[in-house]
């Protein structure tokens, strides 16, 4: 389009509408930019903030019990909550210590599994980007929860809404609930009879579940449930979650490699469908992707 200034309907005066482009993605929607549309974003993301902090409290209180069975005090079964705050590396701890293992092996097993939320820091500080105490603040809630309900949102609003209610959330939850494991732990019995360890389990499949949509989405999550699956039974914990990890960037890197690579002669341009790119497009010769010859292209398919 040549001409950026639109009219109105009614003859109202034209708006100029070069200075009011947004940013957005191609799966993105404008409506996301409105106030209203903003607030009803942020109060879902809240919703289902503080209901996935009540399904992971509960699970602590399964670890309350079983660090009071290991023989942990409810005191230092109080400190691994609060202070290392990760419930997979916690449950290492209280396992290797409860099967009669040293504590050097319980905090090499425990660091290991705790590499991941180091890897969810990483792309949070990109929307994030807390200074002082709050940098603190935000390195110690950074988990599982906390990263899943942070990505991926339409805007950093929303992605800073879902990052502090869930993981102050899932803090206040899972400390709490620990404490009353803790007291109840030799009343309980065997709290893995009461189910209470599908809890997490479940809070994360609801949150995995939209995002199989895509092919990507199955493509990855078929690999990284095969890797788990395969590598479980033959190496320590955290190996296989690393390599999840690991198997998720190949898969991302290359659907993004094949979405920016040039496009045959005839075959439709990934980016722009419907129109028709030629190896002739080179860098330096003004017919690159965005550039004058393409724009008549576009032009001329309207």
């Amino acid at each position: 389009m040549s001409d950026a200034r639109h009219e109105t309907s009614g003859g109202d005066a034209p708006v100029d509408v070069r200075h009011h482009r947004t940013a957005h993605t191609p799966g993105d929607h404008s409506d996301h930019d409105h106030p209203d549309a903003l607030h009803e974003d942020a109060a879902a993301v809240k919703k289902d903030s503080v209901s996935l902090a009540i399904a992971t409290g509960v699970y602590g209180v399964s670890f309350g019990a079983l660090a009071i069975a290991a023989g942990l005090t409810t005191w230092q079964t109080m400190a691994l909550s609060l202070l290392l705050f990760s419930g997979g590396s916690q449950f290492a701890v209280v396992g290797v210590l409860g099967g009669g293992g040293s504590g050097a092996s319980a905090v090499a097993t425990s660091s290991l599994l705790g590499v991941r939320n180091g890897i969810y820091g990483l792309q949070i500080n990109q929307f994030l980007r807390p200074r002082g105490l709050r940098r603190l603040l935000a390195a110690q809630v950074t988990i599982d929860e906390s990263a899943a309900m942070s990505v991926g949102r339409p805007t950093e609003q929303l992605s800073r809404t879902g990052f502090w209610w869930t993981g102050l959330g899932v803090y206040v939850m899972w400390n709490t609930m620990t404490f009353v494991g803790t007291v109840a732990g030799n009343a309980m019995g065997d709290p893995k009879k009461y189910g209470l360890d599908a809890a997490a389990v479940g809070a994360f499949m609801a949150l995995l579940w939209p995002r199989l949509g895509t092919l990507q989405g199955k493509v990855t999550a078929a690999l990284a449930a095969c890797i788990a699956l395969g590598l479980s039974p033959l190496t320590h914990a955290g190996v296989p979650v690393l390599a999840t990890v690991v198997a998720a960037v190949v898969v991302g890197w290359w659907y993004s490699t094949r979405h920016d690579s040039p496009s045959a002669d005839g075959e439709p341009s990934a980016d722009i469908p419907g129109v028709e790119t030629s190896r002739a497009d080179a860098p330096g010769d003004g017919t690159t992707p965005g550039g004058p010859s393409d724009a008549g292209r576009i032009g001329s398919t309207t």
